[in-house]
């Protein structure tokens, strides 16, 4: 398929993209402590380079507040060095080699073990949690970092908090710009406006924006003091870029190649940037409308040319991020072309108009996320979730709940091992299968039956009565461990004093084994 077959698709959804990935580069910069700029070279990157070698063709990557943390706590290890920030490059580019090994040796199908039902959660919660942590951005509060997953925050708020501070201290300006940039999204996403040229090639959240910064300029004129300023705005270092531009690409420093924290540090982001990069990857396919599956080892290869080369141009580590991914997929892109396009946008507009950029108010930009955090916690995923069974929605529900309560990557360690408990509760049940019947008993080992299975087992025959008749049912069972032949061959052995009548159905065209009893054989096949 060529590149730009969906083009008319593809470049709308990048302006999209564009602007949502804008404020969220220079936030989770300036979150990790580092310049502003290194933000947008990781964007930049990760849109051109990662877009391009991705077989994802809705994944869209950059850097990501999953990392924020321990990039800020790696410079700060590093702090001692009069070029901490080079050499936390060099730790980079060494995260990025170790990426391109794990690729290499196919660690993407570690992917293959996390459930449906933790995907699901994941997405249904970076819905909730854009709603949440808009919120505050559209009454006009940006003392939190753009693109903060966490339930703590550095301002001293939490999710919570922070948007009851909203509600009481907020701008009527942010309002106003929020409200009519929402209005105008729903507007262009009409069925009878949506289906025309013009606004399949001009979106609008792109709309929303600019009649949003408009719209903030002229109540400078007429109403001045409800004109949003300063950090209510997109804030590019225009002085940086501007006026020596050539600095803003830093180098990494090769000469601490034989420091140990370099190694430790490029170990660790290059294990939870994969984990996180697989994760996004999982969630993207599930929202790609076409259902295409990513081969997960070649985005381990992309994500690792991309931290390489952002490493060498002074970027932050790149993952794939399933907020933009999420508009991507809102935006309505079909191939990869889109995230091209996306890191395209940042690097000219970054360089060429970084001026117009600053013009732009946060509080349009949370309507654009708002709206998209609502499509992805939509009432059919919840209820489709709940159709599943126990099983299936509470590990949904869980990850949900654990990530808005503490942050992405906790949130998923716990909804994986709630998922675990269930796989393993689902095993129990499905590898044995108990019916009574007045006095006839049936046990049916299903499919495979492992020591996990035991205790059931054990349990079932412990409560048979006396004068029962038992029948055991193997023929479907591919695999019997040995813990359970035991087991069985203790129920046999005990069949003459307890009165049972026994039945054993056996597996045909496999391996006989044999049960004593008072010298007779009973002969099951696993």
């Amino acid at each position: 398929m060529s590149l730009f077959q969906n083009y008319k698709q593809d470049l709308p959804a990048s302006l999209v993209v564009f602007l949502v990935a804008l404020p969220l580069c220079l936030g989770i910069a300036l979150a990790s402590g580092a310049d502003p700029f290194s933000g947008i070279v990781s964007g930049i990157v990760g849109g051109i380079v990662v877009g391009y070698f991705s077989g994802s063709n809705v994944s869209v990557s950059g850097p990501a507040a999953g990392l924020a943390v321990i990039v800020e706590r790696g410079i700060a290890d590093l702090s001692h060095l009069p070029n901490s920030f080079e050499v936390f490059l060099l730790a980079v580019v060494f995260s990025g080699v170790l990426q391109l090994i794990l690729g290499f040796a196919k660690a993407g199908k570690v992917a293959n073990f996390i459930p449906s039902s933790v995907i699901k959660g994941m997405l249904a919660a970076i819905g909730l949690l854009l709603i949440l942590k808009q919120i505050p951005h559209a009454l006009g509060i940006d003392t939190d970092y753009e693109g903060d997953e966490a339930f703590t925050q550095d301002d001293g708020e939490n999710t919570i908090s922070e948007m009851g501070h909203a509600f009481l201290d907020f701008e009527p300006g942010a309002i106003l710009v929020a409200v009519v940039a929402a209005i105008l999204i729903i507007i262009w996403s009409h069925k009878k406006l949506k289906h025309k040229t013009f606004f399949q090639l001009f979106p609008g959240a792109l709309a929303a924006v600019i009649i949003g910064a408009v719209l903030n300029n002229l109540l400078g004129v007429w109403l001045p003091e409800w004109q949003l300023k300063g950090s209510h705005l997109v804030q590019l270092p225009l002085d940086a870029i501007q006026g020596h531009p050539e600095r803003l690409i830093r180098l990494p420093d090769f000469t601490a190649w034989n420091n140990i924290k370099v190694y430790e540090l490029a170990v660790i982001i290059a294990i939870i940037a994969s984990l996180e990069s697989l994760l996004s990857l999982e969630a993207s396919d599930k929202l790609d409308p076409a259902r295409r599956l990513s081969p997960p080892n070649q985005e381990l290869k992309a994500q690792g040319l991309g931290n390489i080369i952002a490493g060498l141009l002074g970027g932050l580590p790149v993952t794939a991020v399933i907020v933009r991914s999420s508009a991507n997929v809102v935006a309505g892109a079909k191939t990869r072309l889109s995230a091209i396009a996306h890191g395209m946008l940042l690097l000219i507009s970054a360089l060429l108009f970084p001026n117009l950029l600053n013009y732009i108010p946060k509080a349009a930009l949370a309507s654009v996320l708002i709206l998209v955090g609502y499509k992805l916690i939509s009432v059919d995923l919840i209820r489709e979730n709940l159709k599943k069974g126990m099983n299936q929605f509470i590990p949904f529900a869980v990850t949900i709940v654990a990530i808005v309560f503490t942050d992405l990557l906790k949130g998923i360690g716990i909804g994986l091992l709630v998922g675990l408990v269930f796989v393993i509760r689902s095993n129990f049940r499905q590898g044995i299968t108990y019916v009574c019947e007045g006095s006839n008993h049936l046990i049916r080992l299903r499919d495979n039956v492992s020591y996990l299975n035991k205790g059931r087992l054990s349990a079932i025959i412990e409560a048979l009565p006396n004068e029962a008749e038992i029948l055991i049912d193997g023929a479907s069972a591919r695999f019997i461990d040995p813990d359970i032949y035991e087991l069985l061959d203790d129920l046999i052995r005990s069949a003459k004093e307890k009165g049972w009548k026994l039945e054993i159905i056996r597996r045909h065209n496999s391996q006989n084994v044999y049960f004593q009893l008072d010298g007779e054989k009973f002969n099951s096949e696993t």
